[in-house]
């Protein structure tokens, strides 16, 4: 990770969110400036992870505590929002970064959501200097989105 990459983490298998997360502890632990953005997600991991910082910057743009699918139509829309807020945080912290590492745990859920484009994916990592490194995660893998990682790790269970 020492020149930037694009990572994916993605299937079925449980797991992604833990690798992620610790290859943003282990940044930490080298000195660069580590950043945890999470989509999609219940507030559950929110408070443990706050004590990281400021070594790992932990930001969850869930504001209603559940799981999105769990939501209500009407909930699910002003959580739409929320999650348009945390993108656009997402881009400004990938933009501006250097030498640093972005997770963005769940944004493959908000291509499968429809929430967000490939466009707007591709876009934000064209902004990317090249000594950031962002992870992406995520169930789905579009094949669209294939081009423009590094590295891709499908997590699957095998029993």
């Amino acid at each position: 990770m020492e020149n930037g990459a694009v990572q994916i983490y993605y299937g079925e298998g449980h797991g992604k969110t833990n690798v992620a997360i610790g290859s943003a502890i282990c940044a930490a632990c080298e000195g660069k400036e580590a950043v945890i953005i999470q989509f999609l997600k219940g507030k559950n991991e929110q408070k443990f992870l706050s004590r990281l910082e400021p070594e790992v910057k932990f930001f969850n743009f869930s504001r209603a505590g559940i799981m999105f699918e769990q939501l209500d139509e009407e909930s699910k829309q002003e959580e739409i929002m929320n999650i348009k807020n945390g993108f656009n945080f997402a881009k400004k912290v990938i933009s501006t970064g250097a030498d640093m590492v972005v997770v963005l745990d769940e944004i493959l859920g908000l291509l499968d959501l429809h929430l967000i484009s490939k466009e707007e994916l591709s876009d934000m990592l064209a902004a990317k200097p090249s000594d950031v490194t962002v992870i992406m995660t995520g169930r789905v893998l579009d094949d669209g989105i294939r081009g423009m990682a590094d590295e891709i790790y499908n997590i699957a269970p095998e029993k």
